[in-house]
């Protein structure tokens, strides 16, 4: 009997590296303990400096990508830019994944649409969580845009450490275990969570167990985020080894 198969498809920055490793990552992970299979598919937006400027005609593309990738018939789409979606203003998730939705559609009326913004607040949902701590890549100005959007949601930002990073090929060749060290750093009093990488383009994978078992609070990332809630939208088991405690079953 053959397995089923589910396509996979990503809205990626051109100049991101992290998206198409990590999430590919997760589901291959999640191959090794149940049945389904994936593909993964990517259509890529122009954009190589993380500001305002690039990022709004960045998202400009998407409707370009999203066609695109109807055309592979894929089950789900994610959106791999967290920042350039909050930078839009709030609740601004809701209204790319709707417009994206209804655009897919035309190519292939089941593709669902999921924002890595959106799917970080639902992931910190899913967790139950009200107060969390977050580490960005972003400058500080753009982390503050971050942190409103978060909270305009009703999720209180406890503390947030930005890097100051604006170069997105930087922030993709980071180590991700460099961010053990930081997370030390994040004031987590009263926080019930921590948001490792509030970045699709930040590795920071590898660290979400080490963190979480040093920390003693759940840890999840947008990239972490992102596969719980395509998984969700697939109806799938919503479990992936390693990946910390939203993709461990409990949710």
């Amino acid at each position: 009997m053959s397995k089923p198969v589910y396509r996979i498809g990503q809205i990626v920055p051109s100049s991101n590296t992290t998206m198409e490793t990590e999430v590919p990552a997760m589901f291959r992970a999640r191959e090794s303990i149940a049945p389904e299979r994936f593909t993964f598919h990517s259509s890529r937006m122009r954009m190589m400096k993380v500001n305002k400027e690039e990022l709004a005609a960045m998202d400009a593309q998407a409707d370009r990508c999203a066609a695109e990738l109807s055309d592979a018939a894929v089950d789900v789409i994610g959106y791999a830019c967290l920042v350039a979606i909050m930078s839009m203003g709030r609740g601004y998730h809701r209204v790319s994944e709707e417009k994206l939705t209804r655009i897919a559609a035309l190519g292939h009326p089941a593709t669902q649409v999921v924002t890595s913004a959106g799917a970080l607040l639902n992931g910190i949902q899913a967790l139950g969580a009200r107060k969390v701590s977050i580490v960005t890549p972003y400058m500080k100005p753009l982390t503050g845009l971050v942190v409103d959007y978060i909270e305009s949601e009703g999720i209180e930002v406890v503390d947030a450490i930005s890097l100051e990073i604006d170069d997105n090929r930087a922030v993709g060749n980071r180590d991700p275990l460099a961010l053990v060290e930081i997370a030390d750093r994040l004031n987590i009093a009263n926080a019930d969570a921590v948001v490792l990488s509030a970045c699709v383009q930040m590795p920071s994978l590898a660290a979400v167990p080490v963190v979480e078992a040093r920390r003693g609070v759940p840890v999840l990332s947008a990239a972490v985020a992102t596969t719980y809630t395509m998984l969700q939208r697939l109806a799938l088991p919503r479990r992936v080894p390693d990946a910390g405690s939203l993709l461990g079953g409990a949710y």
